[in-house]
């Protein structure tokens, strides 16, 4: 639909529409930098969207059964903060949308959720946002089976553009949500056929809607300017079954005379003269940031509308049983149940005294088998390794169409698509996602588990076969660098185990944080349970702790994490053999004991004897504890790998690539 057509047609909903363009054009001008087109092509869109069928309160950004609105194509953030700000958000004022892009300011150049309640997940990374909404909606579900439909029941809508589609998680997300047949998720496609190089012609052919159709979604379509249309589109996607893909023909930079639909109106201010004249296009005569009266009322009362609702909703909630109520309360608050701590100590007290030779990822299924009883919002998973990553109890039952109750997901060799899925699990509310792969391809779920830290998502990364030590797959699968990878990402804590008992203190920490994703590399082959006197306290809190103190003068300090560990404690019984009195220090989460004060750092690693690390693994961030610390460079040695591993037995392999307690222990005496 053309523009006078609009204008003469829907003068109401025109102006509404128009006055989220001008406050796009307004706000990326004055920052002189952002993304006015598709804020000003999809106005029509979500302005038929959040006054005809969004279910929302403005001000009750927090409410359990709002539906959830992802701008997935986060590039276009005014549109967002212009809906926000017109709806009557607290946050977000007119002076936080003239002070775009600034610092300091909550409108920040990609939607933020950790500084707007009301913006539900940071977008950005184009695809992160259709994926994240996934595990939006299998939260729903699986919440609205646990306390029924009066209490859940709401949808999640998504807008995405071509750089969404282009982006290969997408397709990990949809096939996904069409296998899972979720008729809570809806996405609004923004089909203006631009990217920055210019048509999407250029570089793809990819026919959308027969992609999603194939996936087992429905597809509809509508212009994405003519109201009454979009309106009908978005009517039918909500009584279609399964996910749904509505087809919005726009135009980008929608009425701008020179700039609209090419790439210049995506990713740079449109200029004065252009936004002057796209003003007479408009019928807008109003100055920059200036909305009249009676549109702003307009818009507040649609920020209103769902007011009716959750005061129902609210009603609801107080006729369950108190014991329902404050259940649901809790899991959506996110906390850990009291529960969860009286679990670890038991399973800590019977394993010290059984002691078993078990592999860290077998040591995570046993520890999971207590954690999944005590923290019923747990929700599993795995990118098709459940029997190597050994993440599924015997009572999750298995998420899907017919079993909504079901605690486990299979999520298919989709890496980078189930770790966004579990941003989208946690950010929902209500559930605690945990999913596992081999600890190679965090490489695939990067994009993902970055966000988790950025954001604060304490999603569980369970990523086994975590060294050398995984054998016979060979280089491909062994991961030499990750544990430095991992380390160096902020917020985020890297949990090495060297036991059953370490394993089960690094469950606890992961699933009573609300703010820090946690990575969990656990091993392949079996390994002794090293700490056989029961505490009841989390010694892995700490990060590191002394394990074995040297029985005689100090001269040597031995730091590990993982497999290795028992490595440096046979190393010590060589070592205090010959006289040399050795401290083995365990490290399970480098970030936890980097956090502890000075004087217990001090404590654990004093000035004076030699250090020595071993690691299967590259020497960074080891420095840090051998060259730091108090630590000095003549005094220091790492046992480890430099270069990739081999396809061997594992024993083989670490005696090739001189990983053994013999050359810690040499090493030793090389330094001392």
């Amino acid at each position: 639909m053309d523009i006078a057509t609009l204008r003469a047609t829907y003068p109401d909903h025109w102006m509404k529409a128009a006055a989220l363009r001008a406050l796009a054009m307004d706000a990326v001008q004055a920052a002189n930098s952002g993304h006015p087109g598709l804020p000003m092509g999809m106005a029509d869109v979500v302005t038929v969207l959040f006054e005809k069928h969004l279910k929302f309160d403005a001000s009750a950004p927090h409410w359990p059964d709002r539906d959830r609105f992802i701008l997935s194509a986060g590039h276009g953030s005014m549109l967002i903060y212009g809906l926000l700000h017109l709806c009557g958000d607290a946050q977000i004022t007119l002076d936080q949308i003239k002070a775009f892009r600034q610092w300091g300011a909550l409108t920040a150049g990609h939607p933020e959720n950790f500084l707007v309640d009301a913006i539900e997940t940071t977008t950005g990374p184009l695809g992160q946002g259709i994926a994240n909404a996934v595990g939006m909606a299998i939260a729903e579900q699986s919440l609205q089976a646990r306390f029924g439909k009066k209490i859940v029941d709401h949808r999640t809508w998504v807008l995405a553009g071509d750089g969404c589609l282009m982006e290969g998680i997408s397709q990990e997300a949809i096939g996904l949500a069409g296998m899972q047949q979720l008729s809570n998720l809806i996405v609004l496609w923004d089909n203006n056929d631009i990217t920055i190089d210019g048509r999407v012609s250029v570089s793809d052919r990819t026919d959308q809607r027969a992609r999603f159709a194939a996936s087992g979604w429905t597809v509809l379509h509508c212009d994405g300017h003519d109201p009454a249309d979009i309106d009908r589109a978005l009517t039918a996607a909500k009584e279609a079954s399964g996910p749904v893909l509505v087809d919005c023909k726009t135009i980008i930079g929608f009425g701008a005379p020179t700039k609209a639909d090419s790439y210049q109106a995506h990713g740079s201010p449109l200029g004065d003269k252009e936004i002057a004249a796209t003003r007479e296009v408009y019928g807008w005569p109003h100055a920059p940031f200036e909305i009249p009266a009676e549109i702003a009322a307009a818009w507040k009362a649609i920020g209103k509308r769902g007011a009716a609702d959750r005061a129902e909703w609210q009603e609801r909630l107080s006729a369950l049983s108190a014991n329902k109520r404050d259940e649901f309360l809790r899991q959506m608050a996110g906390g850990a149940p009291k529960k969860l701590a009286a679990a670890i100590r038991g399973f800590k007290k019977a394993q010290s005294a059984a002691a078993p030779k078990v592999a860290t990822r077998k040591a995570s299924e046993m520890v999971l088998g207590a954690v999944n009883d005590a923290v019923p919002e747990t929700i599993g998973g795995s990118a098709d390794l459940t029997g190597s990553n050994l993440t599924k109890t015997a009572d999750l039952g298995v998420f899907g169409p017919g079993n909504r109750k079901g605690r486990y997901v299979h999520y298919g060799i989709r890496e980078h698509g189930m770790a966004a899925a579990m941003n989208g699990l946690w950010l929902h509310g209500g559930v605690r996602p945990y999913g596992g792969t081999f600890f190679c391809f965090t490489d695939y779920a990067r994009g993902a588990m970055r966000l988790s830290a950025l954001m604060g998502a304490p999603v569980v990364y369970v990523m086994t076969h975590d060294s050398i030590g995984l054998g016979e797959d060979g280089p491909t699968h062994q991961p030499v660098e990750h544990l430095a990878i991992c380390r160096a990402t902020p917020n985020t804590w890297t949990f090495r185990p060297a036991d059953i008992i370490e394993t089960a203190e690094a469950w606890e920490l992961a699933l009573s944080t609300s703010d820090t994703p946690s990575v969990l590399a656990l091993s392949r082959q079996n390994l002794p349970t090293l700490r056989t006197a029961h505490s009841n306290q989390n010694l892995s809190a700490k990060g590191a702790y002394v394990l074995a103190e040297a029985t005689g003068k100090r001269q040597a300090i031995l730091m590990a994490s993982g497999s290795e560990v028992e490595m440096a404690m046979n190393a010590r019984a060589a070592l205090e053999a010959e006289g040399i009195g050795t401290r083995v220090v365990s490290v399970p989460c480098m970030e936890l004991f980097v956090a502890q004060d000075e004087a217990y750092r001090r404590k654990v690693l004093p000035a004076g004897p030699v250090r020595v690390a071993v690691e299967a693994a590259v020497r960074m961030p080891w420095d840090r504890f051998l060259l730091g610390e108090r630590g000095k460079e003549a005094k220091a040695g790492f046992v480890g790998m430099e270069g990739f591993g081999a396809s061997a037995p594992a024993e083989r392999l670490y005696a090739e690539f001189g990983i053994t307690a013999e050359a810690v222990a040499e090493k030793v005496k090389a330094l001392l």
